[in-house]
């Protein structure tokens, strides 16, 4: 597609308001669930105005035939090149889509004040249809890539990779804080996708343009290139890799593999203090704790904070991929005898390798040249504050500052408590003393910590004027206590955990 025709297309869709705001506000909350559910009526009842917005959702929210009339009002001069470049199909009087291309909106703005509009493959099932896709079928804004663009450390950087870029979601992000980015995929329909994508935000694609486009497997485009950023929501489906491959989803290595292969390569691409950030299942295996597995992934020299999000067990897991690629009867695809053999299978193969569950989380690494990196792996299955972009970036900022910090440096700071943390007691009605104390945070990951009489203490005095040492001295005073400079180990974690920050020494 040419530049100058996506620069057209792009116009258009401007004309016509074609925005996620616009959108929503025409087809309304209901039928915005049930679009959610992959169910078209309540939105197809909401547009039947005719006017180039209702017409744009049609043809592309709602993947419904349209009039070639109307379709040429909301795209004018438009549609016979848009269906040779493969956009649109038409017959004498009606106007389909070939590509779904939808409105996308974000905190920034790409030429766009915070909206963006995405091109990918059809949205297989809608009401009621197959469910099955080509192998090598490219996802639009699914959840995995939604929240990878909300994990993603949004400082400015030079550089960037997008790494199995699919149809260029991240990329899009990425050129809000991005001088470079090099986006690769081993899907050529992905790339074409990605090229696209850019083209309609107004973002250049080129060799040391704003996004350059790759070909190629994993690490193999870039193979001399280091970078600030990487980020990547790789096929990460744990399988036998077996049958037919979707590329999407499926790496083509058995297990979990390619995560642990892009984990263990990422760091050798990384520019000092750069930061990988992955999107992923691995494998829980009968005889190993999943923290202990995936902390012999992590590499010398770079910290690592791992969160296991969630936990599925395999016959859940089996189902949600059968179904996903369409192969459960119900999705129109197979018999149930044919389903019952994929099904089965797939258990066995699971329990061949002793794998007793999935997980689900993302690995967050940060080039620290540590001789000692910091490696926090950890289940955290409650709920968190999106995005957590900042989140990600302060905890590799807070261990980089205690790392640097001596004992005596530490007794020497001032510490405040963060403004967003609570004090909770717990105990039995009408005593003197709580049982329980709890720190807990109402932002970011939103923790909670058990402490005790001194900690509780500490934190509750931490404003910024006195320092570490003299909290200590005032509270072993006050609770008629030894030398307190023994717990300099939970002010640490205090820290870590983003309870407290540290104020710079005064002169």
């Amino acid at each position: 597609m040419t530049t100058e025709l996506t620069g057209r297309l792009r116009d258009a869709l401007g004309a016509a308001d074609y925005t996620y705001d616009a959108v929503a506000a025409l087809i309304g909350t209901t039928a915005q669930a049930a679009l959610g559910r992959n169910e078209t009526t309540p939105g197809l009842r909401a547009t039947t105005g005719g006017s180039p917005l209702e017409t744009l959702t049609r043809i592309w929210l709602l993947q419904a035939t349209v009039p070639a009339e109307a379709a040429e009002r909301a795209l004018p001069g438009l549609v016979d090149e848009l269906c040779a470049a493969g956009i649109l199909e038409r017959s004498l009087s009606e106007v389909a889509a070939r590509v779904d291309l939808r409105p996308y909106g974000t905190d920034g703005g790409t030429d766009g004040g915070g909206n963006l509009w995405v091109a990918s493959d059809l949205t297989p099932g809608l009401d009621g249809g197959p469910q099955r896709v080509g192998p090598d079928h490219v996802l639009g804004i699914s959840p995995a890539a939604t929240s990878l663009a909300e994990l993603t450390v949004r400082a400015p950087v030079a550089s960037a990779l997008d790494l199995g870029t699919g149809c260029g979601v991240q990329s899009l992000h990425l050129a809000e804080h991005v001088d470079r980015i090099v986006a690769t995929d081993v899907n050529r329909r992905a790339l074409w996708l990605a090229e696209l994508n850019a083209g309609l935000n107004g973002i250049p694609t080129g060799t040391g343009a704003g996004i350059e486009i790759r070909e190629g497997s994993f690490f193999e485009p870039v193979a001399q290139d280091r970078f600030d950023l990487i980020v990547t929501n790789p096929p990460f489906v744990i399988s036998p890799a077996t049958g037919e491959r979707l590329v999407y989803r499926d790496s083509g290595l058995p297990g979990d593999r390619v995560v642990e292969h892009i984990v263990r390569t990422i760091p050798r691409h990384l520019t000092p203090g750069g930061t990988g950030q992955v999107l992923a299942n691995w494998a829980i295996l009968r005889d190993q704790q999943w923290d202990e597995r995936l902390a012999g992934w992590m590499s010398p020299g770079c910290d690592a904070w791992v969160v296991q999000r969630e936990v599925l067990d395999l016959p859940s897991y089996v189902e949600l991929w059968l179904k996903d690629a369409g192969l459960h009867p119900s999705t129109g695809s197979g018999s149930a005898a044919e389903y019952f053999d994929r099904y089965d299978t797939w258990l066995s193969w699971f329990e061949e390798q002793q794998i007793e569950a999935v997980g689900f989380g993302w690995i967050n690494l940060r080039a620290s040249g540590a001789e000692t990196p910091d490696l926090r792996l950890e289940e955290w299955r409650w709920d968190v504050e999106q995005p957590l972009s900042r989140e990600n970036a302060a905890h590799f900022d807070r261990i980089a500052e205690l790392r640097a910090l001596t004992d005596a440096e530490l007794l020497g700071s001032r510490p405040r408590l963060r403004v967003d943390v609570v004090q909770e007691t717990f105990g039995p009605a009408g005593a003197d003393d709580p049982s329980q104390i709890v720190l807990r945070q109402q932002t970011g990951m939103r923790r909670a910590r058990q402490v005790d009489t001194v900690e509780a203490a500490f934190a509750g005095a931490s404003d910024g004027d006195l320092t570490v040492g003299q909290l200590l001295a005032a509270i072993a005073t006050i609770l008629d206590e030894g030398p307190l400079d023994s717990r300099l180990g939970d002010v640490r974690e205090l820290v870590a955990d983003g309870f407290l920050e540290l104020d710079a020494p005064r002169d």
